[in-house]
């Protein structure tokens, strides 16, 4: 009623192959972009309840009034968000890449895109 030697290497080889194969599926490789949370924004996107704050804790730095480039108002961010959108999307590495010396999150840049296509509305 026991397995012969045969039929033992066989169900072994079968073992390995299937473990082999599972380990081969569960190790994909993924970028960046594709693990980072990139959910889609489906609100109203709003300067002052969404924008601001990403401004001022990112950009007022370098940006502050009086600055080549200020972004102190709803005003300032709205006439300059396609340079805006520019510079937070170039590539890691790109010296116009804004903030300098770090980078937004993807929902962060997600949440200017929609500000945007929402029609840059302040409250």
């Amino acid at each position: 009623m026991g397995l012969t030697f045969t039929e033992f290497f066989k169900m072994k080889k079968i073992l390995y192959l299937l473990s082999s194969a599972a380990m081969f599926i569960a190790c994909d490789s993924r970028t960046y972009e594709e693990i980072s949370d990139n959910t889609p924004i489906t609100a109203t996107v709003k300067y002052n309840s969404d924008v601001k704050s990403i401004v001022d804790n990112n950009c007022i730095g370098c940006h502050a009034a009086g600055s080549f480039k200020p972004l102190t108002t709803y005003t300032d961010v709205k006439n300059n968000i396609d340079g805006i959108l520019n510079r937070i999307q170039r590539p890691n590495g790109d010296p116009g890449k804004m903030p300098q010396g770090g980078s937004l999150s993807q929902t962060q840049i997600n949440t200017f895109i929609k500000w945007k296509a929402d029609g840059l509305a302040e409250n």
